[in-house]
């Protein structure tokens, strides 16, 4: 019986372990007779390198490997070894004739199948002709996956604001990547009216396409709201759509703040969101906390509005958890002194870039990678 090989499965890329030289060369005429790529390997530990070297389409192993053993743990603990690797290949293992026992433990550990020697040609192919057309299934199903997925990382990045309008006392620039192709961090330049400009930094509940559903919902409750002149208004209105609209677990931490112009001055409202930092152009530092709650929990919401005034040179950072708590997996976190660090040394550089060099500092802070949305907006009073 040969494999199908048509267009919608192919042949299959197999790798064969067991520690008898005449079984691993019938193993290797046998498929590559009904068409399929066979690399063979013959113990755990080359099994184990072959994997990390590249990817199979299957791998066929057996449990046993050391001389006059049959217990199979040495399979066993193959497998478990494969699983903590997060190598998510099929395996088919090889188990003496009677010893269902210890398939049935294999495939508890995450073997696919299982075959007895000596085994028998015909079941032996069907077996693969199963594993080529559900991986062909699979490989289909995860392509339409990542299709889509690209398809709402472009949708949200289109979301986020490019173009701005232009303040003459003012200067701002922000940016957001997120840990995943897409995540639940939002930020936005709201266009007020003559003289204002409204600036949003938010992180929603949750993290990947969830939590970038939460972000477009909120998004859109902001530009709908966007003629209202009172933060404390505006923010009312917005809890009340964003309540209305999404389960009653699900809030977001937010910043809202509303630029005058020709005052030089910031009136915001801080919903359980980490304090920007303000660095006076003069000296010192501030951070602009607040006593409002989260929003999208509670129908009934309200908050009292804070203002501050501004001087040329002044340099205000909104950041989501995601800058300061980069690293934290690895037990040190990039922290409020280094970000303050990087606004004080940026002072003098492009805003754009300044903001740049914050993003990318806390991307490339933890080793083990970034792990959460890094969202970061500056504002610069000239």
């Amino acid at each position: 019986m040969t494999p199908a090989t048509d267009e919608q499965t192919g042949a299959l890329k197999v790798l064969v372990a067991d520690d008898r030289p005449d079984i691993l060369e019938a193993m290797r005429l046998l498929l590559k007779g009904a068409g399929h790529k066979v690399e063979t390997e013959d113990s755990p530990q080359g099994l184990l390198r072959a994997v990390e070297r590249g990817s199979f389409d299957l791998i066929l192993m057996d449990l046993n490997y050391a001389r006059d053993t049959t217990s199979g743990s040495e399979g066993l603990d193959l497998l478990d070894r494969l699983h903590q690797r997060k190598i998510s290949t099929p395996v088919i293992v090889m188990t003496a004739w009677g010893n269902i026992d210890l398939a049935v433990e294999a495939m508890r550990r995450g073997a696919c199948d299982f075959i007895q020697k000596p085994w028998d040609n015909e079941r032996l192919l069907r077996m693969l002709d199963k594993q080529a057309r559900q991986g062909a299934q699979r490989r289909r199903a995860e392509q339409r996956v990542r299709t889509e997925i690209e398809i709402a990382r472009n949708v949200q990045q289109k979301l986020f604001p490019h173009q701005t309008k232009l303040l003459e006392t003012a200067e701002y620039a922000g940016r957001c990547v997120p840990a995943h192709e897409v995540g639940g961090d939002y930020y936005d330049f709201l266009d007020l009216g003559p003289g204002l400009m409204g600036f949003v930094l938010a992180d929603v509940c949750g993290k990947g396409v969830a939590a970038a559903l939460l972000m477009a919902n909120l998004q859109g409750c902001f530009r709908s709201q966007g003629d209202r002149r009172s933060p404390a208004t505006l923010l009312s209105a917005v809890n009340r759509l964003f309540y209305e609209s999404t389960p009653p677990e699900e809030f977001a931490t937010l910043f809202f703040g509303q630029y005058d112009d020709r005052a030089r001055r910031l009136r915001y409202v801080n919903c359980g969101h980490l304090p920007p930092i303000l660095a006076r152009a003069a000296g010192g530092i501030q951070r602009l906390d607040g006593d409002a709650t989260v929003l999208g929990v509670f129908p009934d919401w309200s908050c009292t509005e804070a203002a501050i005034d501004l001087s040329p040179g002044d340099t205000l950072v909104l950041f989501s958890d995601g800058v300061t708590e980069a690293g934290i997996e690895a037990g040190e976190e990039f922290g409020e002194d280094r970000l303050i660090a990087m606004i004080e040394a940026g002072r003098h550089t492009p805003l754009g870039t300044a903001v740049d060099s914050i993003v990318e500092a806390a991307r490339s802070y933890s080793s083990a990678g970034q792990t959460d949305d890094i969202t970061v907006v500056g504002i610069r009073v000239v």
